[in-house]
C-alpha cells in the first residue's frame, strides 16, 4: 500500500479537514485514497490501495495545494487526469530574504486588485495562489509551463504588459498548435 507524507501550515489545516471532515472525506471520494491529519503538527499522511499509486500522489497534491493557500474547490482540480501542482519559491527566484522585499515581490504577482494574478489564469488557463513566500499554480502541462514562465519574469521584475503580451502570444501558439496539429518533422532529405 503506497503511503505519502506532507505537510501543510498549521493555519490552513481547519481547511484541509474541513466544516465536519467535509473536505477531507471529499478528498478521499475523488481520489480513493485514505487521508489523515496530525492537526498538532500539520503532517498529512496519504495511503492508496496497491491497485492504484497515483491516487496517493493525487491525494497527496490535493493536500498540498490547499497547504499554499488553494481553496479545496480549486485544489480538487488536481484530481482531474494530466493536471499538476507546481510550486515556485520566491526566495529562491529572487534571492530576497527579508520581509519588505518578498512583500513587495509577491504584490507584483497579484497586482492591485488582484487583477494580475487574474489576468495570469486567464491568459495561461492556470490557477495561481501567493501564499507565504511561495507562487502555487495547478493546470496541465503546458499551461503550467507557460504561467511559470510568466511568475518567474515578474519576479525577476518584468513589466507586467511584457509578461501578458508574452501569455498572449503563447495561449494563441498553443490555439494554432491544437487546431492545426504539431509541425511536421524535418526530412532528412531521402
Amino acid at each position: 500500500m503506497p503511503v505519502l507524507y506532507a505537510r501543510i501550515p498549521e493555519d490552513r489545516i481547519g481547511v484541509l479537514i474541513g466544516p465536519g471532515g467535509r473536505t477531507k472525506r471529499a478528498i478521499a471520494e475523488a481520489t480513493g485514497a485514505a487521508v489523515s491529519i496530525d492537526a498538532e503538527d500539520g503532517e498529512v499522511t496519504v495511503e492508496a490501495p496497491d491497485t492504484d499509486p497515483m491516487a496517493a500522489m493525487k491525494a497527496r497534491d490535493i493536500a498540498l495545494a490547499i497547504g499554499r493557500g488553494f481553496s479545496p474547490e480549486r485544489a480538487m482540480r488536481l484530481a482531474r487526469e494530466n493536471t499538476f501542482l507546481g510550486i515556485l519559491d520566491i526566495k529562491v527566484t529572487t534571492g530576497h530574504h527579508e520581509t519588505a522585499a518578498l512583500r513587495r515581490i509577491r504584490s507584483r504577482v497579484i497586482g492591485t486588485g488582484g487583477r494580475a494574478r487574474a489576468r495570469i489564469e486567464e491568459l495561461s488557463g492556470c490557477s495561481v495562489s501567493v501564499y507565504g513566500s511561495t507562487v502555487a499554480l495547478i493546470g496541465r502541462e503546458d499551461q503550467l509551463e507557460r504561467a511559470t514562465r510568466a511568475v518567474e519574469l515578474l519576479l525577476r521584475g518584468s513589466e507586467h504588459s511584457t509578461v501578458f503580451h508574452l501569455l498572449a502570444r503563447l495561449r494563441r501558439d498553443a490555439a494554432i498548435e491544437e487546431a492545426t496539429g504539431p509541425d511536421p518533422a524535418p526530412s532528412d532529405g531521402s
